[in-house]
C-alpha cells in the first residue's frame, strides 16, 4: 500500500514540480518587463490584482465542480490551458507586438486555470497520502515552491540576457505539457458522492460550503484572520519589484536575490516540516509561523536604502514562516474535513480570504508611489503579531483540531 500510494502522488508531484519551475521563470520574466517598460507600482499592482479576481469571484464555483468532476481531468484541462496562454504569450513576443494588455489578459486567463487546478491537486492530495503523512508532505510542497523561488528567479535574470522573452515562455509550455503527460500515467481516486438524482444543484452546493465553514467557529475565525493578513501583505509582494528598483536602488539582480531569499525560507521550512513534522498538536506549528511571519515583516520594512542584507534576512524568515503556518493548516483541512466536500471548503477560504485584496491592490499603487513600499510590510508585521495573539487566546482556534464534523 505504501509503495502504491508513493509511486501515484510523486508520479502527479514531479510533473508540477517541472510545470511550477516553468510557470515560475515565466512569470518572473513577465513581471520584469512590466517593471523595466513602465518602472510603475500602480502597473504592476493591477497585474496583480487581475491574477486574483478569477480565483476570488470563480473560486465557489470552482469548487463545486471539482468536487463533482473528475480532478485528474480538471487539472489536465488546467494545466494544457496554461501551455496555450504560454504560447501565446511566446508567439506576440516572437512578432515584437507585446503590450501590457496582453500580458494583463495572460495573467487572467492562467489565473482562470489556477482556480481549479488548485483545490483539484489539494483535494486529490488527500485521497492519495495517509492522513499521518499530509503534513510531511505539505512540507515537501512548501520545499518545492521554496526551491523554484530560489533557482528560478535567479536563472531567469541570467536567461532575460540572452535570450529573448518568447524563448522562456516556451519554456513554460515544455513544462505543462510535462506535467499533462504525468497526469495521465496515474488514477486518481474519486470520493464518495451521492447519486446525481440526490445531489443539490451546483448553487446548493456552493452554500453548502459556505455553510460548512460558517458553523465551525474555529474556521471562521481563521478564515477572518487570514482575510487581515492578505490584505496587507499581497500588496508588499506585489510591489517587490519596486521595492528592489527605487528603495534599493537595484535591477533584476536584487529582485531575483529578494525572491530567492522568501525560496530559501521556504525550503528550509519546507524540510523542517518533511523531517520534524511540526508539533503534535499542528495548530502550534501553525501560530509559531504566523509569529515568524511578522519578525520578518518587520525586518523588511525597517531595512535602510543601504540595508538590503537586513531584507534578504527578513524575506528568509517571512518564506520559513509561511512554510510553518500554511503546510500544517493545510493539513487540518484535509484530515478533517470530508474528501466530497474539500473542493468548496478549499475555494470558498481562498475566495474569501483573499477578498479583500483587491482592494489594497487598489490603493497600494498610488500610496506606494507616493510613501514607498516598505508602508505595506511594517503594516503586515503589525497585523501579523495581532493576528498570532488573538488565536492563540481564542480556544476555537487553538484547538480547532478537535472540530467533529
Amino acid at each position: 500500500m505504501t509503495a502504491t500510494w508513493r509511486r501515484q502522488f510523486f508520479t502527479i508531484w514531479f510533473g508540477q514540480a517541472a510545470s511550477l519551475f516553468g510557470s515560475s521563470l515565466a512569470s518572473f520574466a513577465l513581471v520584469w518587463w512590466i517593471t523595466r517598460e513602465t518602472d510603475s507600482a500602480t502597473v504592476l499592482a493591477i497585474g496583480t490584482l487581475l491574477t486574483m479576481v478569477p480565483g476570488i469571484v470563480l473560486g465557489p464555483l470552482a469548487g463545486a465542480l471539482v468536487d463533482r468532476w473528475d480532478r485528474r481531468t480538471i487539472m489536465v484541462v488546467a494545466d494544457a490551458g496554461g501551455a496555450l496562454v504560454a504560447l501565446a504569450l511566446a508567439l506576440s513576443f516572437a512578432v515584437d507586438g507585446i503590450a501590457v494588455w496582453q500580458i494583463y489578459a495572460a495573467m487572467v486567463l492562467r489565473s482562470l486555470a489556477g482556480a481549479f487546478h488548485f483545490p483539484a491537486f489539494q483535494a486529490s492530495t488527500a485521497l492519495l497520502v495517509p492522513d499521518d503523512q499530509l503534513t510531511r508532505i505539505g512540507g515537501l510542497n512548501a520545499l518545492l515552491q521554496g526551491a523554484s523561488a530560489i533557482v528560478a528567479p535567479a536563472l531567469a535574470a541570467l536567461l532575460i540576457t540572452v535570450l529573448p522573452l518568447g524563448a522562456m515562455m516556451l519554456i513554460d509550455v515544455a513544462t505543462a505539457l510535462l506535467a499533462v503527460a504525468t497526469l495521465l500515467t496515474v488514477r486518481i481516486p474519486r470520493p464518495m458522492v451521492r447519486a446525481p438524482e440526490a445531489r443539490p444543484s451546483v448553487l446548493g452546493e456552493m452554500r453548502a460550503g459556505l455553510g460548512y465553514i460558517w458553523h465551525w467557529r474555529g474556521l471562521r475565525a481563521v478564515m477572518v484572520c487570514a482575510t487581515l493578513l492578505n490584505m496587507v501583505l499581497t500588496p508588499a509582494f506585489a510591489l517587490l519589484p519596486i521595492l528592489a528598483t527605487r528603495h534599493f536602488a537595484g535591477g533584476s539582480g536584487e529582485l531575483a536575490a529578494l525572491q530567492a531569499a522568501e525560496g530559501g525560507g521556504i525550503v528550509l521550512g519546507g524540510l523542517v516540516l518533511s523531517v520534524w513534522g511540526g508539533f503534535r498538536r499542528k495548530i502550534v506549528t501553525a501560530l509559531l509561523g504566523l509569529a515568524g511571519l511578522a519578525l520578518g515583516a518587520l525586518l523588511v520594512g525597517i531595512a535602510p536604502a543601504d540595508g538590503l542584507v537586513l531584507a534578504l534576512g527578513g524575506m528568509l524568515l517571512m518564506g520559513m514562516a509561511a512554510s510553518l503556518t500554511n503546510a500544517p493548516f493545510m493539513a487540518i483541512i484535509q484530515s478533517v474535513v470530508a474528501p466530497a466536500l474539500q473542493g468548496r471548503v478549499l475555494t470558498v477560504l481562498g475566495s474569501v480570504s483573499m477578498g479583500m485584496a483587491p482592494l489594497a491592490l487598489l490603493l497600494a499603487g498610488p500610496l506606494a508611489d507616493r510613501i514607498g513600499t516598505q508602508a505595506w510590510y511594517l503594516a503586515g508585521a503589525g497585523t501579523a503579531a495581532v493576528l498570532a495573539l488573538y488565536c492563540w487566546a481564542d480556544p476555537a482556534v487553538r484547538h480547532i483540531e478537535g472540530h467533529q464534523p
